[in-house]
């Protein structure tokens, strides 16, 4: 992964940009005028899935065997490798597991420069294995034309030498090839409409976009919100880089399109859509092989913390099993890797770079993803715990309004707020309505609308349980359940994952009407 170098002063005038509303009348842009071609093979029937990265700079890597029976365990079906390791391979024969493996950047002018050295790749790394092992797809090189730009012109030799000796070997429709981009390929990229490959890249980009247009391979991008929050603090809220539940005046508005985004990623996923169209390539799907959250880092990385890694990871997880697709791209929801398996403990400064993973080397838990509900996804505890609290963004009259109906013909059970309970502080009408409106919800058995108050609450896996105040959804976990919740080094990690059902409350907004936070001048102007 490569720490991303994107212009800033761009992105702040054209996020800016994304921000107002276009008086104007919306442009022609429409799924009907812009198509994706569906890629007719096995993996697209599937759905869209979520699978993991796994490096390797680790002081104690687990074995091979022992790496795939934990694969297994975690019922993770999917995983891409940094180059095409023989024993990992051997390991994955009759697992079932799809694994997309790498061709390193050192490699490039070899294989590029021969298609005898292709030819002996394919046959040694791919038909040695292939089909006991599910081998899918081939990244050629990582990030190449931002980090090693003078092996630029290497680059299509290279995918296309390997693309004629998988057809050699009739595996060119089972297999595909392409190669991971970073996000700053792309410019102006807020708002999507606007975006557009960097102009100095294009003669490189375009034939190698109408070489996936041709193999009906995935456009393979690196895309990490947790960059562009960073880079561009006080313009994207928090809230919209990690997935969580947004209020209509946080949503992101395209002016052009009057698409509405909740979330970083969808935005950069459909940036990379126009900056295609705008090269006339509109039937090649983005694969997001590279996304995640750091889950520590040093006084300049405040944000890299386990809170915010396992909500952004857990949000994702849920977002794609959703099968919600982009606001441009509904019906075509791209499938992502989350960077990654493992903390790489080798890796070095600054500190994120070596905990960018979901588990540590010793395969315990760094922290623990809440993604109940979407099947047996990297878990095997099914707890489900969820609590109903108030959502950021509404004044205090709105949410005592709720508060009084939650404590009366709500019959919540409301004597922990009162003066002199465990509850009563702090003392603010949104920490007494979250309360109220858990006890509700609870009462209610998370009986669906029960967690809703006129648009105020939301649901959370979240405990909002605090000092000596415990929530009334907390009052029913065991305490054996508290102790693995609380837990991140266990022995055994995939049997203390816990799943919780993340419910995003969506907020229909079909008028034209459209507040940000993104931009206080905004206010005025409206």
């Amino acid at each position: 992964m490569a720490i991303s170098n994107s212009n800033n002063l761009i992105f702040l005038l054209s996020i800016l940009s994304f921000s107002f509303l276009s008086i104007s009348t919306p442009g022609e842009t429409s799924n009907s005028n812009f198509q994706i071609k569906q890629q007719q093979n096995e993996e697209q029937e599937r759905g869209p899935f979520v699978g993991v990265n796994i490096g390797t700079d680790i002081q104690n890597m687990p074995s091979t065997s022992d790496l795939v029976s934990f694969l297994q365990l975690q019922k993770i079906t999917h995983i891409r490798i940094y180059d095409a390791n023989p024993d990992i391979l051997k390991s994955l024969s009759d697992t079932k597991i799809r694994v997309i493996i790498s061709v390193p950047n050192n490699q490039l002018l070899a294989i590029g420069s021969s298609n005898t050295t292709a030819a002996s790749w394919i046959q040694r790394n791919i038909v040695a294995y292939y089909p006991q092992t599910l081998i899918t797809g081939i990244s050629v090189g990582d990030e190449v034309l931002t980090t090693v730009p003078s092996s630029a012109p290497l680059l299509l030799p290279a995918m296309q030498s390997l693309y004629n000796a998988l057809v050699s070997s009739n595996l060119h429709n089972q297999i595909k090839v392409s190669t991971p981009h970073a996000a700053s390929i792309i410019l102006d990229p807020f708002p999507p409409s606007q975006a557009f490959f960097n102009q100095t890249l294009v003669s490189v980009i375009l034939p190698i976009l109408q070489f996936l247009s041709k193999t009906q391979s995935p456009l393979m991008m690196n895309l990490y919100p947790y960059y562009v929050f960073m880079q561009n603090k006080g313009v994207v809220p928090l809230d919209n880089a990690l997935f969580k539940p947004v209020t209509p005046n946080k949503e992101m508005v395209d002016p052009n399109t009057l698409l509405h985004y909740t979330n970083v990623l969808d935005a950069m996923i459909d940036a990379a859509y126009f900056s295609m169209k705008n090269l006339n390539v509109t039937d090649v799907v983005v694969l997001v092989t590279e996304t995640g959250w750091p889950s520590k880092g040093d006084s300049k990385e405040p944000y890299a913390t386990k809170d915010n890694a396992d909500t952004y990871n857990s949000n994702l997880i849920k977002h794609v099993f959703d099968h919600s697709g982009t606001p441009l791209h509904p019906e075509a929801t791209s499938s992502v890797f989350i960077y990654e398996l493992f903390n790489e403990d080798l890796r070095s400064p600054p500190v994120s770079e070596a905990n960018w993973g979901l588990f540590y080397g010793n395969t315990s838990a760094v922290y623990l993803l809440h993604v109940s509900g979407i099947g047996t996804f990297l878990a095997n505890d099914t707890t489900n715990q969820t609590y109903c609290i108030a959502m950021d963004g509404f004044d205090s009259k709105t949410l005592q309004a709720a508060l009084d109906w939650a404590c009366g013909p709500g019959r919540a059970n409301c004597s922990e707020i009162q003066p002199g309970e465990s509850c009563y502080r702090p003392n603010n009408v949104k920490n007494h309505a979250s309360y109220a409106f858990d006890s509700y919800y609870q009462k209610e058995g998370k009986a669906p609308g029960s967690c809703d108050f006129k648009g105020v609450a939301m649901i959370t896996t979240t405990d909002p349980s605090h000092g000596s105040c415990e929530f009334p959804g907390s009052k029913n976990v065991s305490n054996k359940t508290k102790e693995v919740v609380n837990s991140t080094h266990t022995s055994n990690a995939g049997e203390k994952l816990r799943f919780r059902i993340i419910k995003i409350i969506t907020i229909n907004n079909i008028l034209h009407i459209f507040l940000t936070c993104l931009s206080p001048l905004l206010l005025v102007l409206l």
